[in-house]
C-alpha cells in the first residue's frame, strides 16, 4: 500500500509596498484616461466570433468590470527597491519551516519555482538553497502558474519511492519587475511567494487523485521580450499578444472541467464529495467564473484577487493559506485544488486536508502598510 503523503505545513510572504489604483492615476493619467483602447481592455474584453457555451459565460462574468478601467484589480503587493525574489522565498521557506518544526537539515530535497529568478537563468534553486543553510538537493521545476501542483505531485511521487522524507516547495511571482507601469497589464498584476513543506501523513490524507494537462493552445498569448524602459535600460517585459483573450475564452473552462473531475474520478469521488474549491484567481472574475462553470456554491471557495492581484504561481497557495487560516477548510476536508498556466499546464490535485501547521499570518491590510 502508497503511503499517505501530502501538505505538513504551508506559509505566504508578500512585500510591505502596496500599490493601488491610486498609483496609476498619479503617475500615469493619460494611461488610465485611455485604457479602454490599450492592452488590457483589447485582450480581457467580451468579444468573440465564435458563438460557445465558454464565450458565453466568459462574456456573464467579465461584464460587471468592463466599466473599471483596472477591470476590477484593486491591490498589490510591490517589491521595492532592494527588496528581493531571494528574499521574498527565503523568509516564506523560513516560516513554513518553523511551522512545521524542521530544520535546514531535515529537508532532503527543494523544489524551486521563481517567476522569475533573481538571475532569469538559471533559476533561484542554488541560490535558494544557499541562503536557508539546505544540504539536500535543491531542483528549479517551472510549468507557468500550475507550477505549485506540479512540484506537490513531483514531491509526493518521490516520496513515496521513500527516497525523500520531507521536500520543501517554495515558489514566488514578481510580475512588477517584469511589466512596464505604462501597460494597462501592469494593472492586473502583484508579487509575493509562498512554501509549503510536503511529508509522511497519517493514513489517507495527503493527495488522493491528480490529473495535469500541458497547455499547448494558450503558446504565444503571453510572451517575453527585452526593450529599453523609459530610464533607458535594457530590461524583459511580459506581453499579451493581440488574441490572448481570444484563445483563453476558447479553452479555459475545457482545460478546467477535464482536470477537475479528472482528478475526483481517480480520487474515487464524485463533485458533490468535494468539500472545498481553491482555484487560481489570477483576475477578478476568475473565481465566480469556475464556480459557476462546475456549479458549485461560492461559499466553497475562496478569492484573494483584491488582496494580491495576480501573483501568478503563488495564488493558489495563498488561497490555500487564506482558507485555512480563516477555518473555511479543517481537518479531514476533501480539498480540489485547481490551476491553470498558460503555455505550461493546468492541473487540478484533490487532498484530504490533515492537521497542517500554518506560518505566522502575513499583514495583508494597507493601513499596516506603505502605499505607493
Amino acid at each position: 500500500m502508497l503511503k499517505s503523503v501530502g501538505i505538513r505545513a504551508i506559509a505566504v510572504n508578500f512585500p510591505e509596498t502596496v500599490r493601488t489604483n491610486n498609483y496609476w492615476r498619479k503617475h500615469y493619467p493619460e494611461l488610465v484616461a485611455t485604457a479602454g483602447q490599450k492592452s488590457l481592455a483589447k485582450n480581457f474584453s467580451p468579444k468573440t466570433s465564435a458563438k460557445n457555451n465558454t464565450s458565453d459565460l466568459w462574456k456573464q462574468e467579465m461584464k460587471p468590470y468592463l466599466s473599471d478601467p483596472f477591470r476590477g484589480a484593486v491591490e498589490r503587493r510591490i517589491l521595492a527597491p532592494g527588496e528581493s525574489s531571494l528574499a521574498l522565498q527565503r523568509d516564506a521557506a523560513e516560516v513554513a519551516l518553523k511551522a512545521a518544526n524542521l530544520s535546514p537539515q531535515d529537508i532532503d530535497l527543494m523544489l524551486v519555482t521563481s517567476m522569475f529568478p533573481e538571475q532569469i537563468v538559471p533559476g533561484d534553486a542554488a541560490f535558494l538553497a544557499g541562503e536557508l543553510g539546505l544540504q539536500g538537493a535543491a531542483w528549479n521545476l517551472e510549468s507557468t502558474c500550475t507550477s505549485a501542483l506540479v512540484s506537490l505531485e513531483t514531491a509526493c511521487a518521490l516520496m513515496q519511492t521513500g527516497r525523500y522524507r520531507n521536500v520543501l516547495v517554495v515558489v514566488s511571482c514578481t510580475y512588477s519587475r517584469f511589466v512596464d507601469p505604462n501597460d494597462t497589464l501592469s494593472f492586473l498584476v502583484g508579487d509575493g511567494a509562498g512554501a509549503f513543506i510536503v511529508s509522511a501523513l497519517d493514513q489517507n490524507q495527503g493527495i488522493l487523485g491528480s490529473k495535469i494537462i500541458h497547455t499547448n493552445p494558450t503558446c504565444g498569448a503571453f510572451f517575453s521580450e527585452f526593450a529599453v524602459d523609459r530610464a533607458g535600460t535594457p530590461r524583459m517585459f511580459i506581453r499579451a499578444s493581440q488574441n490572448a483573450g481570444k484563445v483563453f475564452r476558447n479553452v479555459f473552462l475545457n482545460f478546467l472541467r477535464d482536470c477537475c473531475f479528472g482528478a475526483i474520478a481517480e480520487a474515487g469521488l464524485n463533485l458533490e464529495d468535494i468539500d472545498f474549491f481553491v482555484f487560481n484567481t489570477l483576475v477578478p472574475w476568475y473565481g465566480s467564473l469556475f464556480t459557476r462553470a462546475l456549479g458549485i456554491d461560492p461559499k466553497r471557495t475562496i478569492d484573494t484577487n483584491s488582496l494580491y492581484g495576480n501573483i501568478g504561481v503563488v495564488s493558489p497557495v495563498a488561497n490555500l493559506y487564506h482558507a485555512a487560516q480563516s477555518k473555511k477548510i479543517c481537518k479531514d476536508d476533501l480539498i480540489l485544488i485547481y490551476t491553470f498556466g498558460a503555455t505550461g499546464s493546468a492541473g487540478a490535485i484533490v487532498v484530504k486536508w490533515g492537521e497542517v501547521a500554518l506560518g505566522a499570518m502575513p499583514i495583508a491590510h494597507p493601513h499596516y502598510l506603505r502605499a505607493a
